[in-house]
């Protein structure tokens, strides 16, 4: 018996993941001895595949349809000794079976969940809604839950547990705790399942037979997907399939996995024997529910029903070899791979930009903008938006005051960029040399530079940030215009600003929560579908070719390229993103933030890659380059460059991976240790 935390850091188990399966054995209608042996040839798969709690359908052991058989003795009689023999036979295989049979108790029969760990009996859990409509007539045969008398039955020569209100909880494996329902306790307006969600399962299982007719299995899925949504939830659905009874009805076998709205994984329907597999993020619902305040008001408002749920611990057994995910990661979790969904997350985002500055400047009055084109990612976006806000409120797209304002290190590729995108998109257009100005100031502070010198610290290149920045304000005032910020989530993260009198500082910034990924891709799509028109596609793409680069320290030459890059310095984009999406939307812990990214950047031919990325540029990393730049970006993030999120201008909330705004998704202390995360990573990362 091992702890998930005792695990290989390859193992799933040791990460907050669990396997699960949802089951479709084939039965034969009234024979529990085969339909025990279908029943244990999956347990047996389901253990060898490394899977925790495995489902199966309703009245599996005896058919869902054998009707008014069900009061026979010979029946109930063979029943129980299929129980027990699986019971028996199944205390060599790891893993939780729940499994479906009818149980006779103090003179009632109830159609019963019967769940199973090592040979032992956790606990019995009953059926709460009787279907008596249509072409169901359980009450016919069964009485619900709520006619039990007793806590406590006996099955296969084991005291159990019985009841609706049984949570199943394996201490050893954290956030592991599960409930139990079957078939029509998932289609009533309030269900079981969802008081069991609310007195703290994370997993809940529906025991199935349903019968299928032309739309059901749509409803179905719908149904167990949207109550994994409501619930936060992992919900695992089993129906009954081949060798049910057609006498009146014909049977789909439909096996599905949801967590909280997503479908993990669905079986082919009409197929017998199938074994449906996923790995449930525990961690990832426990976040959720942590967050989502709500969540608990309302366990609160129940919380006398509740207090009478009982809870059967047990320790999971977990498999003796690490167990790898199988689940997929996307490498860029604020860019979906799927290109209909990313088309419409990139439209989505666009619109949402523009509502937010054209909401800005309606309600001050203002009629025109001043920004900062640099020929870079951040500045083009930005200038975009303030285009087709002027668009939108009727007004010239000459009212964006957009200026160039050349430095030591400028380019001309990105001045050219620059002169070229304004005149694109029929913006004002100006330049301002910052050179002079930044002579001044370096010679005031008495700087080496300001006589030549090539000493290029920090000073350096806060003084041109800082220029830009004043020369953008006071062009402000001038002309009764609000200034545009360009700067984005990433880089707020990553504190890679100047503060202050400097890129960090506008009257509002469009990009502030839109992350350096999504940014590149914002562009691409308004490239692909041909948004601006083909005299601005050119110069998009080539600022998409352009190295990301703050262009603050001289190279060789306005013609060398950039002597500074951005990435070389706070870690690549692409993966620095990656590690922000999942310490800001849930808080993990950076050991388990790592497994993930090494799950989705160690191997560049797994996994799903958007199609606008071209294989030239298709990355991998290996573990000890991903905990390397983790480590970086821990140390800024926590402990570095709060303080310049405590002072960030009004902004637009794009997505739900979250905001640094301290109005909004982020408020953390600027004077913060990042101890407690880099002795964590150094702890529980190799490499």
């Amino acid at each position: 018996m091992t702890s998930a935390q005792a695990h290989d850091f390859t193992s799933l188990y040791r990460h907050g993941f669990v396997r699960v399966a949802s089951a479709v054995p084939e039965v034969r209608v009234a024979d529990p001895e085969f339909n025990c042996d279908a029943t244990l040839a999956l347990a047996r798969r389901a253990a060898a595949d490394g899977v925790a709690i495995t489902v199966f359908p309703e009245l599996g052991f005896s058919s869902y349809t054998a009707d008014d058989l069900f009061h026979q003795n010979a029946l109930q009689a063979a029943v129980d000794d299929a129980v027990a023999r699986f019971v028996q036979e199944s205390a060599d295989l790891p893993g939780v079976f729940a499994i479906g049979a009818p149980q006779r108790f103090e003179g009632r029969l109830f159609n019963c969940g019967i769940v199973v760990h090592r040979g032992q009996v956790l606990g019995v859990v009953p059926k709460s809604y009787l279907p008596g409509y249509r072409e169901f007539y359980e009450k016919r045969q069964f009485v619900a839950a709520r006619d039990a008398v007793s806590e406590r039955v006996l099955v296969a020569g084991q005291d159990a547990p019985f009841g609706s209100d049984l949570l199943f909880a394996a201490p050893n494996v954290p956030g592991l705790v599960f409930h139990v329902e079957i078939c029509e306790d998932g289609w009533v307006p309030v269900t079981p399942s969802g008081f069991g969600a609310l007195a703290g399962a994370t997993v809940l299982l529906n025991l199935s037979a349903s019968n299928i007719v032309i739309g059901k299995a749509g409803y179905r899925r719908n149904l167990c997907t949207n109550h994994s949504a409501r619930y936060i939830a992992a919900y695992l659905y089993s129906a009954a399939g081949p060798g049910e009874s057609t006498t009146d009805l014909a049977w789909d076998g439909q096996a599905v996995i949801a967590e909280n709205g997503s479908l993990l994984a669905e079986g082919e329907r009409f197929e017998s024997n199938q074994l449906v597999t996923a790995d449930v993020d525990l961690e990832r619902l426990a976040a959720d529910r942590l967050r989502m305040t709500s969540f608990n008001d309302n366990a609160h408002d129940h919380r006398e029903r509740l207090k009478r749920f009982r809870r059967v611990d047990f320790e999971l057994e977990l498999p003796p070899v690490p167990v790898r995910l199988r689940r997929e990661i996307q490498r860029f979790p604020y860019v979906p791979a799927n290109t209909a969904d990313r088309n419409e997350r990139c439209r989505e985002v666009h619109h949402i930009q523009v509502q937010g500055l054209t909401q800005r400047l309606a309600a001050t009055g203002i009629e025109k903008v001043v920004i900062g084109v640099s020929g870079g990612l951040d500045s083009t976006q930005a200038l975009i938006i303030a285009a087709q806000s002027m668009d939108k409120l009727g007004l010239p797209r000459e009212n964006v005051l957009a200026y160039t304002m050349p430095g030591f290190a400028t380019t001309n590729h990105t001045l050219t960029n620059a002169h070229k995108l304004m005149k694109a998109l029929g913006t004002s257009a100006h330049e301002i040399d910052i050179r002079p100005s930044a002579r001044q100031m370096l010679a005031d502070l008495g700087h080496p530079a300001a006589d030549g010198s090539p000493v290029y610290d920090v000073t350096f290149e806060n003084v041109q940030a800082g220029e830009r920045t004043s020369h953008l304000f006071r062009l402000a005032n001038h002309h009764g215009a609000l200034v545009v910020g360009t700067g984005d989530l990433s880089e707020q993260a990553l504190g890679w600003a100047t503060y202050g009198v400097g890129d960090q500082m506008s009257h509002y910034n469009v990009n502030a929560s839109v992350p350096k990924t999504l940014i590149r891709y914002l562009i691409a799509w308004e490239v692909a579908t041909e948004q601006l028109g083909e005299g601005a596609d050119e110069v998009l793409r080539s600022i998409l070719a352009t190295e990301i680069s703050p262009e603050l320290v001289p190279g060789d030459g306005p013609d060398s390229g950039p002597s500074q890059s951005s990435e070389a310095k706070v870690g690549p984009y692409e993966l620095q993103d990656f590690h922000l999406y999942y310490l800001l939307r849930f808080g993990y812990r950076p050991s388990r933030i790592a497994y993930l990214a090494q799950h989705a950047w160690g191997d560049v031919q797994a996994g799903r890659w958007p199609d606008l990325v071209p294989e030239s540029e298709r990355n991998s990393y290996d573990l000890p380059t991903i905990k390397k730049w983790l480590r970086e970006f821990l140390w800024r993030f926590i402990q570095t460059s709060q303080f310049k999120r405590s002072a960030m201008p009004n902004a637009p909330k794009v997505g739900s991976g979250g905001s640094l705004s301290p109005r909004g998704d982020w408020r953390a202390p600027s004077d913060a240790s990042a101890r407690a995360w880099l002795d964590e990573l150094e702890a529980n990362v190799p490499g």
